[in-house]
């Protein structure tokens, strides 16, 4: 007679088989794969070429090297900079102050750059870049005169500045005072030697230059009497060149080449 007592002894045998077996056997179900995040990969923006429009008749900012006939100054070599980190292409248009900002108005250019002060009345014709440089106006006069210290002073004087300038925008403001403008600034300073005028109003590191250059001839009198940043102008309606020169212009700020520019073209008086 087939003892239970004897089978059960088979039965654990067969089941400890059965687990090793199904231990060693690879699973039927495949394993759930690991999902790895893609990891973005920087893009460089295409190459866009713009058109620049500038007065090359600035020194030290923007003017033409008589030697090589091209376009030099502190903002040519800022704008490079720019171009550099932002992609773009530049073609340089030297025109006249006066068509600079018709032309930025009209759409006529892509950017400008020309030692221009941001305004809100330019800000209705087109944009700005964020600045990239404080200025402010200064008072020159023949190294022999006296009586004039300060914008009130200019009451009663006969007054140069550039025409659309900030500084012929101050002359205005002083009651008494009779503006002449010019279409170029060295005009307004041969003016002012020949005693043509009385006292010419531009930018501070453009009249600290011109009194280097002319030394015994002409001073700046008292301190620089507004506080102006110079800006980028973009063509309104071109928010991808403006978003890539604010970029640019970021990355070189951030690096320190104003120091750089300032010793490059600030130290010394253009010849």
């Amino acid at each position: 007679m087939f003892s239970a007592k004897r089978l059960y002894p088979i039965l654990a045998v067969a089941v400890i088989a059965v687990t090793v077996l199904a231990a060693q056997c690879p699973s039927s179900t495949p394993p759930t794969p690991t999902t790895v995040p893609a990891t973005a990969m920087p893009t460089t923006p295409p190459p866009l070429k713009i058109t620049v429009a500038t007065d090359a008749t600035w020194p030290p900012f923007e003017y033409v090297d008589e030697s090589t006939k091209e376009i030099v100054g502190f903002d040519i070599d800022l704008l490079k900079a720019v171009a550099k980190e932002a992609n773009l292409e530049l073609e340089f248009t030297n025109v006249g102050w006066d068509p600079l900002l018709a032309g930025m108005a009209a759409g006529q250019y892509d950017a400008a750059i020309s030692a221009m002060t941001i305004t809100e009345e330019r800000r209705k014709q087109f944009d700005f870049s964020n600045p990239y440089y404080d200025a402010g106006q200064l008072i020159v006069v023949r190294a022999d005169q006296t009586g004039i210290e300060k914008p009130a002073d200019l009451a009663g004087h006969v007054c140069g500045a550039q025409i659309g300038t900030t500084g012929a925008m101050e002359i205005q403001k002083v009651e008494g005072a009779t503006l002449k403008t010019y279409d170029t600034i060295d005009l307004a300073y041969m003016d002012l030697i020949n005693g043509q005028v009385d006292a010419v109003i531009a930018d501070n590191p453009l009249a600290v230059g011109y009194v280097n250059l002319h030394k015994g001839k002409i001073m700046g009198v008292g301190q620089p009497f507004t506080e102006e940043q110079y800006g980028i102008a973009v063509r309104q309606g071109a928010p991808e060149i403006l978003d890539r020169i604010n970029k640019g212009l970021k990355i070189v700020l951030d690096r320190g080449i104003i120091k750089d520019l300032e010793a490059k073209w600030l130290a010394e008086p253009i010849e």
